[in-house]
């Protein structure tokens, strides 16, 4: 595996790979890596000839009061973990690599839609900061295929749009959750959790599943689930932020008769905070 921290390296690399006619798959993290993210990884290997890997924790995409300080870098175990997995490429840069000025002077992208809603409702910034990093990594590994993972589906959603809206040569893909054996999400924020509050955390989930089950079983008031939802999150200490029912294809309201839904939900549970999704069919 080649470790590079340069982008004239990796495109150098890249175009290495290309005359050789070989399709590139890249799975972008901000590393502290899970069984989630290897899952990405190994879709990649399915879908591609080489996999790249990039490791950045992007601080466009933290508000002045969320855990940019703390969050967990874990470089070493991170590496070896890619290694094992047979990852072609990873690519660690610095911040002065990505941004090259200071923050507040930086271009940035933002995707109409996303900032005032869900999880942009409670963090300004947030989607704006992850379009403008994820389209400056795609400038400098330029794969045929980017893999995201479903659990952060609003951003999945957003970045879907932002390659077509801006016709990028990318093809999206979305690898489903991996969840730990009670069902909660893997994340790597769920190391900040202590042992009162892990053996509570599962209770997003199981929320959720109730949406599920309801709205499957014939349940049509949303507006009456979805303050159900919060009021059992809230029952089991968690500060909901939202439960929210929604399309699966574009994240908007449901139009009557939409069939393809997602339930989605972010808690703060002690100082954690949680996010998690579900798909809905109606038949």
């Amino acid at each position: 595996m080649e470790t590079l921290t340069t982008t004239t390296a990796v495109r150098d690399w890249v175009s290495t790979q290309r005359v050789q006619g070989r399709r590139i798959a890249f799975v972008p993290t901000m590393g502290n890596l899970h069984a989630g993210h290897l899952q990405l990884v190994r879709y990649a290997r399915t879908v591609a000839d080489f996999v790249v890997v990039s490791i950045f924790v992007n601080p466009l995409q933290f508000g002045p009061n969320e855990d940019l300080a703390t969050y967990p870098r874990t470089l070493d175990a991170d590496r070896a973990a890619l290694q094992a997995a047979q990852v072609d490429m990873l690519f660690a840069p610095d911040v002065q690599e990505i941004y090259a000025r200071d923050l507040d002077q930086m271009t940035r992208v933002e995707v109409p839609g996303f900032e005032g809603d869900l999880c942009g409702r409670s963090r300004p910034g947030f989607f704006a900061g992850i379009a403008t990093v994820v389209t400056g990594l795609f400038n400098r590994v330029q794969p045929d295929i980017a893999v995201f993972g479903e659990k952060d589906y609003q951003q999945l959603v957003m970045i879907r749009r932002m390659v077509h809206d801006l016709c990028m040569p990318i093809e999206v893909h979305g690898v489903g959750i991996v969840r730990e054996a009670d069902g909660l999400a893997m994340s790597s924020r769920n190391g900040y959790l202590d042992t009162a509050e892990r053996a509570t955390a599962v209770g997003i989930y199981r929320v959720l599943n109730e949406v599920k089950a309801a709205l499957e079983g014939g349940a049509s008031d949303f507006a009456a689930l979805e303050q159900g939802a919060r009021e059992s999150l809230s029952a089991a200490g968690f500060k909901p932020d939202y439960v929210s029912i929604r399309q699966r294809a574009d994240l908007q309201l449901p139009t009557p008769g939409a069939t393809e839904l997602i339930a989605l939900a972010a808690a703060t549970l002690g100082t954690t905070r949680l996010i998690d999704n579900i798909m809905i069919s109606i038949t």
